[in-house]
């Protein structure tokens, strides 16, 4: 979300909020959702979440001013049940990370990734690797993975991923104003993929420089 800068060059978290609402998602993950100088407040105030939305984010404990870890955050629909939640020290040679949330929405179990992957490919598999590595660890539960990998071609850390994740075949997201890239991906295992896309909205198109990407699965169980 571009720190809520949008392709015209307002800063407009309005405009951000009013992209949620309309794709009315139960879960969403954000990349670039907090300043990034200073004390690195959330780029969507939490009165305007509260107030003009249904969502409130994944708390994380470390967090002071933001919503996220290194820009990315979860935000979940105020009817799911959040049950855990982490940040991800991945290896980096910029500022990057990625956040974990475990949830439950209508009582079945389901673990988030949401993440924002580096410019340098070799930094890209090492990140893929160490968040793969992690959610392997974990309680055996569905699992939905997603951001911006910054990745152009089909090798990389698309090819890591790949082991053991679907992708969903959103379409490509980026630029907003003319999308020729799929920077943005949905993987996911453990769920059958119902229904997936770009939201390319009026207001999408202004919102941020890349656009949303969406998915609706369904319980495998």
């Amino acid at each position: 979300m571009r720190k809520a800068i949008g392709t015209d060059r307002r800063r407009s978290p309005e405009r951000v909020i009013e992209v949620l609402c309309e794709i009315g998602a139960h879960v969403v993950a954000l990349q670039e959702a907090d300043r990034r100088f200073g004390e690195r407040v959330s780029a969507l105030p939490a009165h305007l979440l509260e107030e003009h939305s249904p969502y409130r984010p994944v708390p994380l404990p470390h967090r002071t001013g933001g919503i996220g870890w290194h820009g990315n955050a979860i935000l979940v629909h105020k009817d799911v049940e959040i049950t855990g939640c982490e940040a991800l020290h991945i290896p980096a040679l910029e500022p990057r990370g990625a956040v974990l949330g475990e949830i439950r929405i209508a009582g079945e179990g389901l673990r988030i990734v949401g993440m924002h992957l580096d410019l340098s490919g070799l930094w890209r598999r090492r990140q893929s690797r160490a968040i793969l590595h992690r959610v392997d660890q974990g309680e055996p539960l569905p699992t939905v993975m997603m951001g911006d990998l910054n990745e152009w071609t089909n090798g990389g850390c698309l090819r890591d991923f790949g082991h053991g994740f679907a992708f969903a075949p959103t379409g490509r997201s980026f630029h907003a104003r003319r999308p020729v890239a799929a920077l943005d991906r949905i993987m996911f295992r453990g769920l059958q993929l119902a229904n997936c896309g770009v939201h390319c909205s009026p207001t999408a198109r202004k919102a941020s420089d890349h656009l949303p990407i969406w998915a609706e699965f369904a319980s495998t169980g």
